[in-house]
């Protein structure tokens, strides 16, 4: 009962200085705008890239074949291998939520029109069917209408240097599994709009198409990709999938970054070696990138709080010297000094309450104009954007701490006054000017 009168007195209080604690809400609404559009900014980036990177290598967790039968290394798993990966993970407490099975080429394939040639860095063979719910969801220049044996895919970089356009036919030669050149005629089915460095010079036909091409059998593979709803403890998970495979087939060691599977797959070995690895292993080189970002995102956050901290000490500095008398009248009519320490902390927790509120919704706009900035001209930005435009995602766990910040910043400014102020005397309080 005794708190409720006392909020319910804060409450009047602070609308009744409401003009004095102005700038102050202010500083409140602008610093957790700031702090949770910078925060929301950056976690959305490190999950498009994470998106962008699970599209391109398919899958949170990829069972990759390095066959060193052939003329130089070939991205290669046997029909018999393929099977051990689904045995094993049958055999184990895994469950994907999606399964991709993918042929690749990386190694000198170009692509013939009109007398001009670019060259690709991968060309990746899918199953049209079982990866349709991918190519559905991607931005097209040129959307397919069909997709068959015939078809390819390209980006629009390349059909701009090729200067093709949908229904157009193209050349693609490759090196097969002997070293020998082949080449196959394809239509171009559809243009991706991608000018990322992950879809920059790539290119999508049938899997089948591309075995036959590379002299795979047809049941053959490059790679078996797992996909995940839940992507919490995929170490373990790459760790249970490794042990269940090494019963199984020829498997390399348990790799954690780029550098390692790099030395590994540079190290003599015959036949052919599977390996498992995750999408940080991939994204290893990109480290250093999300590290800065976090670095800065961390200064911008603690700039953010000591304006805060600064702008609330201030203003209740002058609002306290303004409402000592007030204070020291309270303090004679009966009111304790944790009393008047209640207000004010419910005073300071209310405006916080309201600050944070506007500056949710301000965090919003902030968002909406860094979208319109042409983050578009950094090369290969793309990997960090969603649809063209910076994506922001608003975590209620980092929302929540932002806010928690803030309350943090509100109580040690007001309590510093609050406790020189306790010192005094009512009397003194009453006599102040």
């Amino acid at each position: 009962m005794k708190l409720l009168t006392l909020f319910q007195i804060a409450f009047k209080y602070l609308f009744r200085y409401r003009r004095r604690y102005f700038f102050l809400f202010l500083a409140l609404v602008f610093g957790f705008g700031v702090i949770t559009a910078i925060t929301s900014l950056k976690e959305g980036m490190v999950e498009m890239l994470y998106r962008t990177a699970q599209a391109h290598y398919a899958g949170d967790i990829i069972v990759l074949g390095y066959d060193n039968a052939s003329i130089g290394q070939t991205l290669h798993l046997r029909k018999s291998d393929a099977d051990a990966v689904f045995e094993a993970v049958q055999g184990t407490s895994l469950r994907p939520d999606r399964v991709v099975v993918r042929s690749n080429f990386m190694n000198n394939a170009s692509l013939y029109s009109n007398g001009r040639v670019v060259h690709l860095k991968y060309v990746t063979g899918v199953d049209w069917n079982d990866e349709s719910a991918y190519f559905n969801g991607i931005n097209w220049t040129s959307k397919p209408e069909r997709l068959g044996e015939d078809s390819i895919l390209i980006s629009s970089p390349i059909a701009e240097q090729l200067g093709t356009k949908q229904g157009d036919n193209l050349i693609l030669e490759v090196y097969d599994y002997w070293g020998q050149r082949n080449t196959g005629s394809f239509t171009i089915a559809g243009i991706i709009a991608d000018k990322s460095i992950f879809g920059y010079f790539k290119s999508y036909i049938a899997k089948d198409a591309l075995n036959r091409l590379v002299g795979f059998d047809n049941e053959d593979c490059s790679m078996v990709g797992l996909f995940f709803q839940d992507r919490r403890n995929i170490a373990q998970k790459q760790a249970l999938l490794q042990a269940a495979l090494e019963q199984r087939i020829d498997m390399g060691p348990l790799l954690h970054n780029r550098d390692d599977f790099a030395a590994e797959t540079a190290a003599p070995f015959t036949g052919l070696r599977a390996f498992v690895l995750t999408l940080e292993v991939y994204l290893s080189e990109l480290s250093d990138l999300l590290n800065a970002m976090n670095i800065l995102s961390y200064l911008l956050f603690l700039m953010m709080l000591i304006i805060i901290f600064v702008s609330a000490f201030v203003t209740y500095r002058l609002i306290l010297y303004e409402r000592t008398k007030e204070l020291g009248t309270m303090r004679v009519i009966g009111f304790q000094e944790e009393d008047i320490a209640w207000v004010l902390v419910m005073e300071a927790a209310c405006l916080a309450v309201v600050s944070v509120i506007v500056g949710f919704f301000f965090s919003f706009l902030l968002v909406k104009l860094f979208s319109f900035l042409p983050f578009t001209q950094i090369p290969s930005f793309e990997i960090f954007m969603k649809n063209g435009e910076l994506f922001a995602l608003f975590n209620p766990r980092t929302v929540l701490f932002n806010a928690f910040a803030v309350f943090c910043m509100l109580l040690p400014a007001l309590g510093l006054p609050v406790h020189l102020m306790a010192k005094e005397t009512p009397a003194q309080m009453l006599r102040s000017e």
